[in-house]
């Protein structure tokens, strides 16, 4: 997993990218859905992501991505407005 961060005039950029095994199409147009889940029943509660989004997004005013190449990485992007 690499972490970065960059402050670029007004924006907070935070990016989290790993070299997993990425996420298809159908998975990625889901994840910011309350309660969707790839875990089996009974072992997650899909409210991580979208909790995270709604924090980003309505708490702070920025926006909350994912850039993803099935079978080689996933990356989130995180953008902040400051002031």
């Amino acid at each position: 997993m690499k972490i970065t961060t960059k402050k670029f005039a007004d924006k907070l950029y935070i990016r989290v990218s790993d070299n997993g095994t990425g996420m298809p199409d159908q998975v990625k147009a889901k994840i910011f859905q309350p309660f969707f889940t790839t875990k089996p029943t009974g072992q997650g509660t899909g409210l991580g992501l979208s909790m995270s989004y709604d924090i980003i997004t309505n708490g702070h005013g920025g926006s909350l991505d994912v850039d993803t190449i099935p079978g080689e990485r996933t990356e989130f992007k995180i953008t902040i407005p400051i002031s």
